[in-house]
């Protein structure tokens, strides 16, 4: 059962869309419906960090070409050489 805030319009039930959801949402704001809000938990992990390295074209262009008759991504094939490469270094 939903909760009637004073002086605000409910919530519709459902959309008929993405689109109508979109439109609803775009004209109301949803501090209007804090008392609809409940408290939820989430987990957030933040270990997954994502670094930037410079490569020059042609290498990039070669390792993609690589990667695409593996059927992996470019960032895969980079990682799991990186990996190979320091287990034989250390």
């Amino acid at each position: 059962m939903r909760k009637v805030v004073k002086g605000v319009k409910e919530i519709p039930a459902s959309f008929k869309g993405i689109e109508d959801a979109a439109e609803f949402w775009n004209t109301h704001s949803l501090s209007d419906f804090e008392g609809y809000l409940k408290d939820v938990a989430t987990a957030v992990d933040l270990k997954s960090v994502r670094h930037m390295v410079a490569l020059e074209d042609e290498l990039l262009e070669d390792i993609s070409r690589v990667a695409r008759s593996k059927g992996v991504s470019a960032e895969t094939l980079i990682n799991l050489w990186l990996k190979e490469k320091l287990s034989k270094a250390g």
